[in-house]
């Protein structure tokens, strides 16, 4: 069976937390007790989530009493691509029925991937906050 461009609720969340993060980036760092109650996530849930972000310098972490977590760079230059491969790896998972038979779907597969991983490489976090996704 196919499955082209699967995107868990990792990566969904990644992108609510990433646009609550960008909604709120005059506030500095922003704990993320207050983005799991605002954006109804629980918060072990969202502590995965930001670890992934952070390895993927998509955010900066500050420990403390005034901690928590910003945007590392402009929402507008950080895309959707980049937020869903933080969490997601690779978003491809083609595979065929038969591993032992050529599978002359695959091609097919891989292009639509490629043409989808390449749209949201133009969207930007500040893009789905103005609505122009």
């Amino acid at each position: 069976e196919f499955a082209t461009m699967k995107i868990s609720t990792k990566g969904r969340y990644a992108l609510r937390l990433m646009i609550d993060l960008a909604q709120h980036c005059d506030e500095g760092f922003i704990s993320l007790k207050t983005v799991s109650q605002r954006q109804d996530v629980s918060l072990k849930y969202m502590e995965a989530i930001a670890a992934a972000l952070n390895r993927a310098n998509l955010v900066n972490s500050q420990r403390g009493k005034e901690g928590g977590y910003c945007l590392s760079r402009p929402a507008s230059e950080i895309t959707v691509a980049e937020v869903l491969h933080s969490t997601e790896g690779s978003m491809a998972a083609v595979s065929c029925l038969d591993a032992g038979a050529k599978c002359l779907t695959l091609p097919m597969w891989k292009k639509l991937d490629a043409v989808m991983d390449n749209y949201l490489s133009g969207v930007s976090v500040q893009d789905l906050l103005d609505g122009k996704a």
